[in-house]
C-alpha cells in the first residue's frame, strides 16, 4: 500500500473518531451536543403551561384571607355564649343548608340521568335552609336535639376521608384522630341534658369557626408566596 493510500485511510479513521467522539469534548466545554438543550436553558417539559392560570387564581389571595377574617369574627360572635351566639348558629345552619342546595343542584345539572333525584335533595335542602333562616334560635334548639347523631355522622365521614387520603396525604393520621375523638364526643353528648347539648354545639360552633379562619388565613398567605415564585419564573 503507498504513503497516500495509508494516510488516506488514516485520516478516514480520524475523521469517524472525532465524528463518534467530539460530542464528549463539546460537552466539557459547554457546548450542547445534538438534541440537547443550550447551556443556560431548562428543558420544555409538556404540561407546564399552567403557570399564568395559577398566577391569576394566585392573584386573588386576598379573598380567602378576607374569609378567614370572617370566620374568626363569627368564632368571637358564637363563643360569648348569650342570644347573638344562639341566633348566629341558626343562621350558619341555614346557611349550610343552602350551600348544600347549591351543589346539589350543580350534580343535577351534571349527572342527567339521576338528575331527579338530586334535584329533590336540593328542593329539601333548600326549604331546610329558608326555614333556618327564618327561625334561628328554633333552628339551634333542633340541632342540639340531635347533636350526637351530627358529630357520629361527622366522625364516621372524617375517619373515612383519613383512609381514603392516606396515599396522598402524610398527615391522615390527623383527620382519623380528629374522626375517633368526634365519635367519642358523639356518645357522651348523647347522655346530657339539652343544657349541656346546646352549650357544647355553641362550644362547638365556635371553636370550628375559629380554626376554619386561622386554616384560611394561613393559606391565603401561601397561596401569595406561590404567586409570588411564579411570577418571579422567567417567562418562555
Amino acid at each position: 500500500m503507498s504513503y497516500t493510500q495509508n494516510k488516506t485511510a488514516s485520516g478516514s479513521v480520524r475523521g469517524r473518531a472525532r465524528e463518534r467522539f467530539g460530542h464528549v469534548d463539546e460537552r466539557e466545554q459547554g457546548i450542547p451536543g445534538p438534541g440537547e438543550p443550550a447551556s443556560g436553558q431548562m428543558p420544555v417539559v409538556p404540561g407546564l403551561g399552567l403557570g399564568p392560570v395559577l398566577e391569576k387564581i394566585a392573584s386573588y389571595w386576598w379573598v380567602e384571607l378576607l374569609l378567614g377574617v370572617f370566620w374568626v369574627v363569627i368564632s368571637v360572635v358564637v363563643l360569648k355564649f348569650d342570644q347573638a351566639s344562639v341566633a348566629t348558629v341558626g343562621i350558619l345552619t341555614g346557611l349550610m343548608f343552602l350551600l348544600f342546595a347549591a351543589q346539589e343542584s350543580a350534580l343535577a345539572a351534571i349527572d342527567r340521568p339521576r338528575r331527579w333525584i338530586w334535584a329533590i335533595f336540593s328542593v329539601l335542602l333548600a326549604v331546610s335552609g329558608i326555614v333556618a333562616l327564618s327561625q334561628p334560635s328554633a333552628t339551634f334548639a333542633g340541632f342540639a336535639d340531635i347533636l350526637g347523631f351530627v358529630f357520629l355522622l361527622t366522625g364516621v365521614m372524617w375517619m373515612v376521608q383519613a383512609f381514603t387520603e392516606r396515599p396522598v396525604n402524610h398527615l391522615w393520621w390527623l383527620t382519623l384522630i380528629g374522626g375517633i375523638m368526634m365519635t367519642v364526643l358523639a356518645f357522651w353528648v348523647s347522655g346530657q341534658f339539652f343544657v349541656v347539648r346546646a352549650y357544647t354545639l355553641l362550644i362547638f360552633a365556635g371553636v370550628w369557626a375559629m380554626t376554619t379562619g386561622i386554616i384560611d388565613i394561613v393559606r391565603a398567605f401561601q397561596v401569595r408566596e406561590v404567586g409570588r415564585e411564579l411570577g418571579r419564573r422567567p417567562r418562555r
